[in-house]
């Protein structure tokens, strides 16, 4: 991954007006996880494909995460992203919001540089297009969910299968579509990635609230103090008993408490309930479901190996 550590730093660099490329080198430049181009990059390599040759693809949906990015931390009003301060803040909303637009633009342009033939240009410029208008409506039921009384369990699923899981399946099948690999074997590495998204969100939850902000790189408890309808808060809300669910109903009709108070008040409840080991058991059984859709990919076990290990760390992390 260092040389395209390498080519994410030169991609806005001395482009001018500086007041739109910075940031957007600024976000790039960052230490992030860089799942995303690897996941287009590791389902390239299954069927033979240098990393150079996929290159430009890996970049765009790398580009298209970030603009993700910046565009959620304006709306959720996030103060720090991977432990520096986010876009808006490090400049302004405005300047995120324009930033965020150019960024999505010179992702498409990266599309159009990928070294192959026009159809199968077309094909991951589709799935490009699809993805990033599903992760738009994933962002909107979660702000929907915000002013919702009522949001169940599936509905949180359907959510984040659309904001986050989304993504890394369209990466997965991006790189195997670059790679001319069978339709079987690009739908079975989009399941594969649709359960680690899944499973990865639920563990974004966990960390939201049992992590440390430092190694995290965002605000503990935020998810609490914005009252977001998490698989955590949702759990809760279903096995709470009377006198739980009237303090959570009470903590989550509105923001203007003490923000450690409210943290530390839903946090017993939910430590009473379970609610961390019930979201883990789920978790778990997504990783599980995800190693069976890699199972059906018809490449030899070993060239899986790496697949089957990021799976696992995904949901182990500390950030």
């Amino acid at each position: 991954m260092n040389s395209l550590d390498i080519y994410f730093q030169s991609i806005a660099k001395e482009c001018e007006p500086s007041n739109l490329y910075n940031p957007i080198n600024y976000i790039l430049s960052q230490d992030g996880k860089r799942i995303r181009p690897r996941l287009v990059i590791l389902a390239a390599e299954l069927f033979g494909i240098h990393p150079e040759e996929v290159k430009h693809v890996a970049t765009a949906f790398e580009m298209l995460h970030n603009f993700t990015l910046i565009h959620d931390d304006i709306m959720d009003q996030a103060p720090l992203r991977r432990g520096l301060p986010t876009v808006y803040k490090k400049w302004n909303s405005n300047i995120a919001i324009l930033s965020g637009d150019a960024l999505a633009i010179m992702a498409l342009q990266e599309l159009l540089k990928a070294p192959c033939d026009d159809a199968t240009k077309i094909k991951i410029s589709d799935l490009f297009a699809r993805t990033s208008l599903e992760i738009c409506e994933g962002q909107q039921y979660d702000l929907d969910f915000e002013t919702m009384e009522e949001v169940c369990i599936e509905d949180y699923i359907k959510m984040i299968r659309l904001k986050t899981a989304v993504m890394l399946a369209g990466c997965l099948k991006s790189g195997a579509i670059f790679a001319h690999a069978s339709k079987k074997d690009q739908q079975a590495l989009y399941d594969y990635g649709i359960n680690i998204g899944i499973a990865f969100q639920l563990k974004d939850d966990i960390l939201d609230l049992y992590s440390d902000t430092q190694v995290f790189g965002k605000i503990t408890g935020g998810d609490i103090k914005e009252n977001k309808k998490t698989f955590l808060y949702l759990t809760a809300l279903k096995e709470a008993n009377e006198q739980q669910h009237s303090d959570l109903t009470h903590y989550f009709s509105s923001t203007d408490f003490d923000d450690a108070q409210k943290i530390q008040e839903v946090k017993k409840i939910y430590e009473a309930i379970g609610v961390k080991e019930k979201t883990e058991i789920l978790m778990n059984q997504y990783v599980q479901e995800a190693c069976r859709c890699l199972d059906a990919v018809s490449v030899t076990e070993d060239k899986k190996g790496k697949l089957y290990e990021l799976a696992n760390a995904l949901v182990s992390r500390d950030k």
